[in-house]
């Protein structure tokens, strides 16, 4: 199965001027794309060659593991963000917040540094 770089849901200067079109080109055009094709060319005549990428995330290691999870992340990634998002959260969200970590500027804070202290260029996501 060749995985392939999925659309964005949005156009590339929608998120502007938070990120910009340049900058999402970048990240999407070349590191997202280099992943996708990295993992097709690694998976190739392996047991992984026609698994769905979440399946090569749950059982892949090594450079398999690492582009595939790669290309899962910035997948999500794009998919989390939005032209007309930002602000604070509301409603159960926001009393989740404010319940566990004080308020929103702790709950950032303490965000932040947990995604800083990453080794290397890791991912921080709140599920």
């Amino acid at each position: 199965m060749e995985h392939k770089l999925p659309e964005l849901p949005y156009t590339k200067d929608a998120l502007s001027p938070n990120i910009s079109a340049e900058t999402l080109e970048y990240h999407y055009g070349k590191h997202h794309k280099t992943y996708v094709d990295n993992v097709n060319r690694l998976i190739a005549g392996t047991e992984f060659e026609n698994l769905a990428l979440e399946d090569i995330v749950k059982k892949a290691s090594g450079g398999i593991f690492n582009n595939a999870a790669q290309v899962w992340n910035h997948t999500f990634y794009w998919n989390c963000l939005s032209p007309k998002g930002g602000g604070e959260p509301t409603g159960a969200l926001a009393s989740a917040i404010a319940r566990d970590f004080g308020s929103f500027t702790q709950f950032k804070e303490k965000f932040t540094n947990a995604a800083v202290t990453l080794f290397g260029s890791g991912w921080a996501w709140l599920v």
